[in-house]
């Protein structure tokens, strides 16, 4: 009896998180072609990584309804109490609980849809995608939804995130810090600093996820600037390093539930940019951010939107 429920919650949070990933894309997809533009292919590579988290490896804090994104607050400081950050959406913080944070912010409108997904932002917040006066920004902020600390340029992301990681660990917090990363970050002298300093003070309560779909805006990152050994790289500067399909759910969820070993944890995501919307492979290598031609390369996306909530995805 205890192994067949033991197997039907398996089979439940491996449900769930397909359902997620695959809602993650069609959202993205269904906002780009309103908008005449988006991030479709980090929708493509991160979906499993972000709903994997979501569902089952990250200990958040219990949200009681989907919320809805409020007004910019305006900028923080003293005479400004009623400032705010997107940790809310995270649901509160407490020493047992893990945070969250996304540091490539052009992850966005990925991150938002994630959060639709899994009932911790309302659907309707993403009406105020890249408005004047809303915190539903393009490139995510502190004040965005899911955000809590504003990563600037890429790279930047990691240090906050480690340095609160540090503190947590000082003060005897047992929640862990995860961060989502993308492989271009990598190119980014800080944060080969951070991870340095990150292995130095055996920030074993860091799991790092990376989206390595390989492309950035100027194309592939082989052309671009090549990383790899990336593993090895990362290796030699002190991680406890893992390589994995970033499409593999349960491989992510297992990397997910290590114990800690007195040192960070990275996990190489390998990823596909077209996966799951397949049409966008005519744009080889340029993935980075879709804007259409004109009206028949918009209707050929509407058209293949349509097989994906009919369950027929190419």
């Amino acid at each position: 009896m205890k192994e067949r429920y033991a197997a039907d919650r398996d089979t439940l949070w491996k449900n769930e998180v397909r359902h997620v990933a695959e809602g993650i894309r069609r959202r993205v997809l269904e906002h780009t072609i309103a908008n005449n533009g988006g991030y479709v292919s980090q929708a493509c590579s991160a979906a499993e990584i972000l709903a994997t988290l979501y569902v089952k490896i990250m200990k958040l804090g219990k949200a009681e309804s989907p919320l809805m994104p409020k007004a910019f607050p305006g900028v923080p400081g003293p005479a400004n109490p009623g400032y705010f950050t997107g940790a809310d959406f995270n649901g509160p913080k407490s020493p047992e609980l893990d945070r969250f944070f996304l540091s490539p912010a052009q992850y966005a409108l990925v991150l938002y849809a994630a959060l639709i997904e899994v009932d911790r932002m309302h659907p309707e917040g993403l009406r105020e995608f890249n408005r004047d006066g809303s915190v539903v920004e393009m490139i995510g902020a502190e004040h965005s939804p899911g955000m809590e600390v504003m990563t600037g340029s890429l790279g930047q992301g990691i240090s906050q995130a480690a340095g609160i990681a540090m503190a947590r660990k000082l003060r005897g917090d047992t929640g862990r810090v995860f961060i989502f990363m993308s492989d271009g970050e990598f190119q980014s002298g800080q944060t080969w600093e951070a991870i340095q300093a990150m292995a130095f003070h055996k920030l074993d309560n860091i799991w790092i996820y990376v989206d390595v779909n390989g492309c950035q805006c100027d194309g592939r990152m082989e052309g671009v600037m090549n990383i790899e050994p990336f593993d090895k790289r990362l290796e030699a500067f002190g991680m406890r390093t893992f390589r994995i399909d970033g499409h593999n759910i349960e491989a992510l969820a297992a990397l997910g539930s290590l114990k800690p070993e007195g040192r960070p944890t990275v996990i190489l995501a390998d990823t596909n940019p077209c996966e799951g919307i397949g049409i966008l492979k005519s744009r080889e290598p340029k993935y980075h951010y879709l804007r259409f031609t004109g009206e028949e390369e918009k209707e050929s996306y509407k058209a293949f939107l349509q097989t994906m909530y009919s369950g027929n995805m190419i």
